[in-house]
């Protein structure tokens, strides 16, 4: 069975996210902004469909999907960069949750999963690895 990922999730550690966002070409000024925030996620997982928030000060993201469908992920508005179309797919790999990006950028995706009352986030570029850890509020 799947695990539950619903809740709501606050940011305690971010380990290599200006890497991560070099690998993105994403610039130095927008990187140093980002890199200040402490992102809240929010996941509403209701049987195979997902509702992701991530919100921070300055932005919202949003992002919905059904497990193994492919979606269309914009970052338009997200880190200074041009409007950019992902395809994305999500699938289930045993209890974690994990997401391959097509686009630009090479060898791209995300990976989910709970351990205790932490989510554990790994974001994935062409070889760099941003390691982030959430703990549950609600």
């Amino acid at each position: 069975m799947p695990a539950d990922l619903n809740g709501t999730w606050d940011i305690i550690s971010n380990e290599n996210f200006d890497a991560y966002m070099v690998a993105l070409g994403i610039d130095f000024a927008t990187r140093k902004v980002a890199s200040m925030l402490k992102p809240r996620k929010v996941i509403k997982q209701d049987g195979d469909n997902f509702h992701f928030q991530t919100i921070t000060t300055l932005k919202t993201y949003e992002c919905s999907f059904k497990i193994g469908e492919e979606f269309e992920e914009v970052t338009k508005g997200m880190d200074n960069r041009l409007c950019q179309v992902i395809l994305s797919v999500v699938n289930w790999d045993n209890d974690k949750l994990v997401c391959v990006q097509k686009g630009e950028k090479k060898n791209r995706g995300w990976t989910h999963w709970v351990q205790g009352n932490e989510l554990h986030l790994e974001l994935k570029c062409e070889g760099k690895v941003c390691k982030q850890v959430f703990k549950r509020i609600q």
